[in-house]
């Protein structure tokens, strides 16, 4: 049985860092970016949401392709099972807190 890769990428967007986790990540036919493909996002059905999580899978979610520039990328890793995927600040490293959305309130 074989198992399919699993890519943790971390990139500088905003001021802030991004983790997420992908299954493919290529030279983009773009010059000078990299493309990322078939992100992965937890679709846990449980009581507890992750804010963050929640907040990537919308930015995200419906995303086919993501081309980034070489420059923002900081990191990529092949790893064996998907952790949690994060924002943090890029100058203190601390997590960025996603407030739950407030009903009747746009995000």
């Amino acid at each position: 049985m074989t198992t399919r890769k699993l890519y943790k990428i971390s990139f500088l967007s905003a001021g802030r860092i991004y983790e997420l986790y992908a299954r493919k990540v290529a030279s983009s036919e773009l010059w000078g970016f990299t493309e990322i493909s078939e992100l992965v996002f937890d679709h846990s059905e449980g009581v507890v949401v992750d804010p963050t999580e929640e907040r990537l899978r919308d930015e995200f979610g419906a995303t086919k392709r993501l081309h980034l520039p070489m420059q923002s990328i900081l990191r990529v890793e092949e790893v064996e099972r998907r952790g949690a995927a994060r924002i943090r600040d890029a100058a203190s490293g601390e997590a960025v807190v996603t407030p739950f959305p407030m009903p009747g309130k746009a995000r």
